[in-house]
């Protein structure tokens, strides 16, 4: 099946479009880590990606990519590539739970959609994109680990409690608990879920969320509440930078709320720094 608009086209994408579809991802490893992960894990069959990968053409080159699943994901899209993936989207209807990528791309898509697919649930306008590429500036916290697979009951609260605070709704709300629970258990088994355990309680989460051979990215950070204002994020964080890169990847990368200034000022002492710039509208 495919759409037109001006002069390109809209086709779902296959096994047989990776070599392009990599080209265009490898255009930036770190703002397109979500994505290529995706695309790697599953080489690009859709029931194992958890999603379609959209593609525009115009006279036969692949030019954008729009990644089509829980998360509607622009990828090196032009102004006609959008308008053309809006075209098809408002025929299939909103199947996403977010818009999420670079802002330009976002808030464009997001302007031809959002008069059919109604209002969102909250939007967040101005994420940067941050990364770092070395060694941290900071000593990194020794107490930071692996989470292992027997101490997930401990990391599960954490995790419930840090997505409620940033995303405005419990993950485990309308019978999602052991879908939430599945997932949290494969990042422990992956290696990507790393914590600081005090006294049998969490007080310093984080988990290593898309990972290719070029980057990988954070997500989940969070210091309890009792003891935020200790600096935890901070030698935290350098821990699980030391650790990614020793174990994944050599570029760790993250974004976060624009106004978000203690997280920003914790990431900067770390060594992260602004790469780009992200935007993500919420259903």
């Amino acid at each position: 099946m495919t759409d037109t608009a001006a002069e390109g086209r809209v086709r779902v994408l296959g096994p047989h479009d990776l070599p392009r579809t990599r080209e265009l991802l490898d255009r930036d490893p770190v703002a397109n880590c979500f994505v290529s992960s995706r695309v790697a894990a599953s080489g690009m069959d859709t029931w194992r990606m958890g999603g379609e990968m959209w593609g525009y053409e115009v006279d036969g080159q692949l030019e954008s990519l729009l990644h089509a699943g829980a998360n509607l994901v622009p990828v090196h899209t032009t102004v006609e590539a959008r308008e053309a993936f809006a075209v098809r989207a408002r025929a299939l209807g909103r199947r996403c739970s977010s818009i999420v990528g670079s802002r330009e791309e976002v808030l464009h898509l997001w302007s031809l959609l959002e008069h059919s697919w109604g209002r969102p649930r909250d939007t967040r306008l101005s994420q940067p994109l941050m990364r770092i590429d070395g060694a941290p500036r900071v000593e990194p916290d020794p107490l930071v680990r692996r989470v292992r697979d027997e101490e997930i009951d401990l990391l599960l609260p954490a995790a419930i409690e840090m997505f409620t605070e940033e995303v405005g709704v419990s993950p485990v709300s309308g019978g999602s608990s052991s879908a939430y629970r599945a997932r949290i258990a494969e990042m422990i088994r992956a290696g990507r879920a790393f914590a600081r355990i005090d006294n049998g309680a969490v007080v310093f989460k984080a988990e290593i969320g898309a990972a290719t051979s070029a980057a990988c990215q954070v997500q989940g950070v969070w210091v309890a509440k009792d003891r935020r204002g200790e600096g935890l994020s901070i030698a935290g964080m350098a821990a699980v930078v030391v650790a990614a890169r020793r174990d994944i990847a050599p570029t760790v990368s993250l974004y976060v709320n624009d106004f978000n200034m203690p997280a920003r000022r914790s990431y900067e002492r770390v060594g992260f720094v602004q790469s780009g710039e992200f935007a993500t509208i919420f259903f």
